[in-house]
């Protein structure tokens, strides 16, 4: 089973940090990792703004560089889900898109492919989880609340197996934070009083850090709380999940 890793543009930009531990994590699990060193954008951000035909091309550069991988995986629900959900369209009448079968969230990947039953990491921190909307409603990571389903979460059931850890959620747990790309540039007003519920709720649960399994999420949240100066961290679950690797 040969992986390709794909780091988004503003993780290697911003947080390469979680593409490091990404790679351990998956290295650590014993599978073949490689990295396209020549690998792009997805296209979401352009597609975002309104420029289809710019991301058409760069969905048809993407399904190149990782067309040998077994799967593609991603330490970002949104681009995992870009990919997997409108790559095809964008392709559409070029060629059929390969890679949008196979591209996963790292914790998509790990808890549904890989299936460990334990894990090496520590972590003696109280965590309180961001279920992003991205990941919710489109990748299948959490159960989304306004539905009469089951309740699972992929992302606690992998944070369970990390040593010394104590896990929280949020009331309206799997509610927006109001970054949306550009939503957040649009209607910034809107976007920070979200934001700043959403961290208060968070902040409500007695976590030292917040987690999930976007770094656009965390990015946004992070932003306004240094500014409000609140006391609350973040950290992307991937680094929790490598924690000591």
């Amino acid at each position: 089973m040969k992986i390709g890793l794909f780091i988004p543009c503003y993780v290697d930009a911003l947080y390469p940090e979680v593409g490091v531990a990404t790679y351990k994590l998956l290295k650590s699990l014993d599978l073949d990792v490689a990295y396209p060193l020549d690998q792009t954008c997805c296209g979401q951000p352009m597609a975002n703004a309104g420029f289809e035909k710019m991301a058409g091309k760069i969905a048809d550069s993407f399904d190149e560089k990782f067309a040998e991988f077994d799967y593609v995986v991603a330490p970002s629900a949104s681009c995992a889900a870009f990919v997997k959900l409108y790559h095809p369209r964008l392709a559409k009448g070029n060629h059929e898109c390969i890679t949008s079968k196979k591209i996963m969230d790292v914790v998509e990947f790990i808890h549904d492919v890989v299936k460990p039953t334990s894990l090496k990491a520590s972590f003696p921190h109280v965590v309180s989880v961001h279920n992003s909307c991205h990941g919710v409603r489109e990748l299948g990571l959490s159960s989304p609340s306004e539905r009469n389903v089951p309740q699972f979460n992929k992302i606690i059931d992998l944070l369970r197996m990390v040593d010394g850890i104590t896990i929280r959620e949020p009331e309206r747990k799997d509610e927006c934070c109001g970054f949306g790309g550009m939503f957040s540039v649009e209607e910034p007003d809107v976007s920070t009083r979200m934001g700043e519920d959403k961290i208060a709720r968070h902040m409500a649960t007695g976590a030292e850090y917040i987690t999930g399994p976007d770094s656009s999420c965390l990015m946004h949240m992070q932003g306004i709380a240094r500014k409000e100066n609140k006391p609350i961290k973040f950290i992307h679950v991937v680094q929790i999940l490598a924690a000591g690797l």
